[in-house]
């Protein structure tokens, strides 16, 4: 359990005013499937915790879609961290991108309905390599920004988080992100911004499933 750190108190005169020792805040590794889908997920976790986002989307199989995903992230945290509004920094770091790798460990899935096992497969990986790179640098919290929308099947996320927790020693932030105006919230964000909302989750297969719906906010 995680027990949080006091920032150090410096020797004082006698007659100095007292320093209520501030509690510093968790660090949380959060994945981000993309830049719309991180907004209200930052806005909301960055009162409890210090953000680093993880990158980690080898699903988007189309090259040039990632990038502009990438630069998409790229753009709002630029725009965050800019803000006289945010608690701390969010750093935004990015997992190599193998595409390969993500059509060999869906491969005979890819008929699978939306949200099926291919899905869960995709969820999964994306999932166990933020916990991976969780424990190799000393994260406690892991999340992800999936569940902000209301196209993702949370409880599969939350099956899947929990389990990789357990099986990493970490702790999963289970939140429903969607829920209390959360998919709306980042909606407004992203026009606030101008970032650009995808009109399919990232896999050459949802899209030609979706078929112009907005799975991924």
């Amino acid at each position: 359990m995680f027990e949080p750190d006091f920032t150090s108190i410096t020797s004082r005169d006698e007659g100095a005013a007292f320093v209520e020792p501030v509690l510093a805040r968790p660090a949380v590794l959060l994945h981000t499937c993309c830049g719309p889908c991180s907004t209200a997920v930052i806005e909301r976790l960055s009162l409890r915790f210090r953000i680093a986002l993880f990158f980690c989307n080898s699903n988007i199989d189309d090259e040039a879609e990632y990038k502009k995903r990438l630069e998409t992230q790229k753009q709002y945290v630029e725009h965050y961290n800019a803000s006289d509004k945010k608690t701390d920094p969010v750093d935004l770091i990015c997992a190599p991108y193998r595409p390969d790798a993500f059509l060999k460990l869906i491969a005979g899935k890819e008929e699978c309905e939306e949200g099926g096992e291919r899905c869960r497969l995709c969820i999964h990986d994306r999932l166990e390599k933020t916990a991976v790179f969780a424990v190799m640098n000393s994260y406690e919290f892991f999340s992800t920004t999936l569940s902000v929308s209301r196209h993702k099947n949370i409880e599969m996320i939350l099956e899947l988080g929990y389990a990789l927790a357990l099986k990493y020693s970490l702790s999963f932030i289970g939140e429903n992100f969607k829920k209390n105006g959360g998919e709306q919230r980042s909606i407004e964000l992203a026009k606030a911004y101008g970032l650009e909302r995808q009109d399919y989750c990232g896999c050459s297969f949802s899209k030609s499933k979706t078929k112009g719906d907005v799975p991924c906010v």
